[in-house]
């Protein structure tokens, strides 16, 4: 009998404590979620042309709803040619990023795995070098990075399709010496440039930016962008049983291969989309996802939303850095090494005093 009422009081006790976890969870993605909101309206009145609150506010609902103009000509163009577009490229790649690195993290049990660990952004580097060497136009450019860096991914998986041993540490791996191979291409197309008008450009688009994105380049990136990111949110609860190992999984009936793959695909497809509008942009799916680990736990229902949510805050908060904090904008990926390098660097030595 005492043993029955011992065993009830735990089932209660879980019960109850998993409750209080998913309001708590609920609760902070509410959280992050307004303040991602406060950010986007402060991000639409800063810059080098500051808009009044009033006029961002009227303009952002001006094609809606019968607002009269109360703002410049130059105002509007700015607003909706560059800031608007900006902000929600930002958005967009922080949490494409974000979950992309979640994923890669849960699924190859990998804490140190990001979204270029299949070798994506380099591929994508590859084909945006190439394309900039034969004289390519932007939308070109962006093309040439998204096919070499989904060629890049499927080479990998041909690769450790065929080799032996462990499928984890094969896959990653491959990435790893393929990653290796394009960069080091890369490097070869740099030294071929020509150094006054190629070279810069090359090496401009490798360290990451958003300066040049227009409200056409968000229409064209929305939708690979939503179904990549659909798939992982779909997808989260089955990342949780794959942490557990494949044994497990296949315990509880989750075809830990097929997941594994449709989790890498849909992750890559993320990371392929974002680095071949923006180019380089890391660190972000390194770090964000071990920030939301250290916040809301290690549960990928709640991990994946909160991870979206705290990367597209993230990219936007450091793109308004790079854009105000001195008079030539500062590559975003230059300002991501910085904070995500030294985060990065507390995260390893915190774990060893632990």
């Amino acid at each position: 009998m005492n043993d029955e009422h011992a065993t009830a009081s735990s089932l209660t006790h879980s019960l109850e404590l998993a409750r209080r976890n998913k309001r708590k969870g609920a609760l902070f993605l509410l959280a992050l979620a307004v303040l991602m909101l406060v950010l986007v309206c402060i991000s639409l009145m800063l810059g080098r042309y500051p808009i009044a609150p009033q006029d961002a506010f009227k303009m952002l609902f001006y094609h809606v709803l019968p607002i009269d103009v109360t703002w410049t000509e130059q105002a509007e163009i700015l607003f909706y040619n560059v800031r608007l577009p900006r902000i929600i490229m930002a958005l967009m790649v922080g949490a494409c990023l974000s979950a992309a690195g979640a994923a890669f993290q849960g699924t190859f049990q990998n804490p140190l795995a990001s979204p270029d660990i299949l070798g994506a952004s380099q591929g994508a580097a590859l084909g945006a070098a190439i394309a900039i060497l034969m004289g390519l136009n932007a939308y070109s450019v962006s093309m040439m990075a998204f096919v070499f860096s989904m060629t890049t991914i499927i080479i990998v998986f041909i690769i450790s399709s065929r080799a032996k041993g462990n499928r984890i540490m094969v896959t990653v791996l491959a990435g790893v010496m393929v990653s290796s191979l394009f960069s080091s291409a890369v490097s070869f197309t740099k030294l071929v440039a020509d150094p006054t008008d190629q070279l810069p450009a090359i090496t401009y688009w490798l360290m990451g930016s958003l300066t040049s994105v227009r409200l056409e380049d968000d229409l064209i990136v929305f939708l690979p962008l939503l179904l990549g990111s659909t798939v992982l949110l779909a997808m989260r609860w089955k990342i949780n049983v794959l942490t557990m190992g494949d044994d497990e999984a296949a315990t509880m009936g989750v075809n830990a291969r097929a997941i594994r793959a449709i989790v890498a695909l849909a992750a890559t497809l993320l990371t392929a989309t974002c680095v071949s509008v923006t180019g380089m942009i890391g660190w972000v799916g390194l770090v964000i996802p071990h920030l939301s680990r250290m916040a809301i736990g290690a549960d990928y229902r709640i991990l994946m939303p909160t991870s979206m949510l705290m990367g597209a805050s993230f990219l936007l908060l450091v793109d308004n850095v790079s854009r105000l904090a001195s008079t030539s904008e500062i590559p975003i990926g230059i300002l991501t090494a910085f904070i995500g390098a030294p985060f990065f660097l507390y995260l390893i030595t915190r774990e060893k005093r632990k």
